[in-house]
């Protein structure tokens, strides 16, 4: 297939050269009742945010340009189906989560998942289980899980109806994906893959092996996230003997919007095109681009630019620390104040992403490194106090009430101090990168409650935070 081709794209580029008369949805009439500042930032684009007219076809019964455009996403990644999707990766996520459990039935996943995927579990009122991360100690994050923890969930639950995992994580590390897919396939286990971050691994030998290539039945991806995607932009692929894949379309269509959006459809159909032609000679440049930079923060007094333990990671990724008495946090805060915004910020780390530049583009990087150069000085001989926050999850470990028994119970609040050993009844999700710490219906734990304070000290965001700031938690009364 010509993968040069963007049908979508040029199709609405082609409705808007006609000078179309707007008698229909949406009211902006293609940016014509706009005037003023806004006009500037937003006509060109609204020239091509129409909707489902003769001749753009539809995305929840596809048959001319999107079909077209997802059947060249499914040959690029070599997958039976692709599909666009505009609710982001949570609504693929949800998707695939619902076409392949259902009530009761018990489902392994992996603990440091997106909060998306725990919020599908809920849904389908399906019994997780949860597969403990391995712990890098010294970037202070969880990674993937080993094959071992995988083998031994499996052994305990043969039953299961799927295994999900997140692939890479947040920071661009990876495992034995492949390994722990084979395994789960022997035992008639569908592997289903959050690979909101790994977009572009099928783009050359410098990135690590996709998901999709290593086997997995179903794989969700975050396009916005590292291809020249806008926000919501996302891909799912299917290529599975063991999922119903019209139960999966038809959950796509009762959770994605009736009224999709044309421009990210495009920029989706765009993005497939640009990382098609992503050529060895791209990948080579891009290397060399992001070898430049990592040197050049390592130069930098009161940084240090961490690596990948087994050198295999996804080189988009660049997290660093300060050494120096600044928590990720507040090195976050100090290129804010300098116009520079990186991805995120935890206790210990900034994660910058790297763009996935092709031959001869520039960026410039050097800003970054004067400013750490120019900001850290006054900070060099300030001492490194920041503490560590430990992992301690059991391997394994399911919840102890069921979805239909949390729904008739009753909510207390209590100090963090009553709640150790009680049973959490909110999602605690510190923010970024959107990871539960605790899920409602899961025994809090003394380490929990630990990892809670110091992440609030440290001036952590949490979504629906509730009274966690004033030392209080949610939990269940049964």
């Amino acid at each position: 297939m010509n993968q040069k081709k963007t049908p979508l794209f040029d199709k609405l580029k082609e409705h808007a050269s006609q000078g179309p008369l707007s008698l229909h949805v949406p009211g902006h009439k293609y940016g014509g009742l706009l005037k003023g500042p806004e006009e500037e930032y937003f006509k060109g684009l609204l020239k091509l945010d129409a909707t489902e007219l003769s001749g753009l076809d539809d995305l929840h019964s596809p048959e001319g340009i999107i079909l077209e455009s997802q059947r060249l996403l499914a040959n690029l990644y070599g997958v039976s189906a692709s599909y666009f999707l505009v609710n982001g990766s949570t609504a693929g996520n949800l998707a695939m989560i619902m076409a392949a459990v259902g009530e009761n039935d018990t489902v392994l996943i992996q603990r440091n998942c997106h909060k998306s995927v725990f919020n599908g579990i809920s849904l389908a009122k399906a019994k997780p289980v949860f597969l403990a991360p391995d712990y890098n100690s010294d970037w202070g994050v969880a990674g993937g899980i080993a094959l071992e923890t995988a083998k031994e969930a499996i052994k305990q639950y043969p039953n299961a109806k799927a295994l999900i995992l997140t692939y890479p994580n947040y920071y661009g590390m990876v495992f034995e994906l492949e390994q722990i897919i084979k395994h789960a396939h022997q035992h008639g286990i569908p592997v289903l893959v959050d690979e909101a971050h790994g977009a572009h691994f099928i783009g050359g030998k410098c990135f690590p092996a996709s998901a999709v290539q290593l086997g997995a039945d179903i794989v969700v991806q975050s396009a916005h996230k590292t291809l020249p995607a806008m926000t919501m932009g996302a891909y799912l692929h299917f290529n599975s003997m063991l999922i119903n894949r019209g139960k999966l379309e038809s959950y796509l269509e009762i959770l994605q919007s009736s009224s999709p959006s044309y421009p990210i459809m495009a920029s989706l159909d765009v993005a497939r095109s640009y990382l098609a032609s992503f050529s060895e000679s791209d990948a080579d440049y891009l290397n060399h681009k992001i070898e430049s930079f990592r040197h050049l923060l390592s130069n930098v007094r009161g940084i240090r630019v961490l690596s990948y333990d087994t050198g295999i990671g996804d080189p988009l990724k660049i997290t660093i620390q300060s050494t120096t008495k600044l928590s990720g946090f507040e090195l976050q805060q100090i290129l804010e104040e300098n116009g520079i915004y990186a991805e995120m910020a935890d206790l210990y780390n900034v994660l910058l992403v790297f763009p996935l530049l092709k031959l001869n583009m520039e960026y410039p990087i050097e800003r970054v490194v004067c400013c750490l150069e120019d900001a850290l000085k006054a900070y060099l001989y300030s001492e490194d106090y920041k503490k560590r926050i430990s992992f301690s999850k059991r391997p394994i470990s399911d919840l102890p009430l069921t979805q239909k028994a949390i729904e008739e119970l009753s909510i207390r609040t209590v100090s963090f101090e009553e709640a150790i050993g009680k049973v959490c009844a909110q999602q605690v999700t510190p923010y970024p990168p959107g990871i539960p710490l605790l899920f409602p219906g899961e025994a809090i734990q003394g380490e929990d409650i630990h990892s809670i304070k110091m992440l609030i000290e440290a001036g952590a965001r949490f979504q629906n935070e509730g009274s966690l700031k004033e030392g209080t938690i949610k939990i269940f009364e049964y």
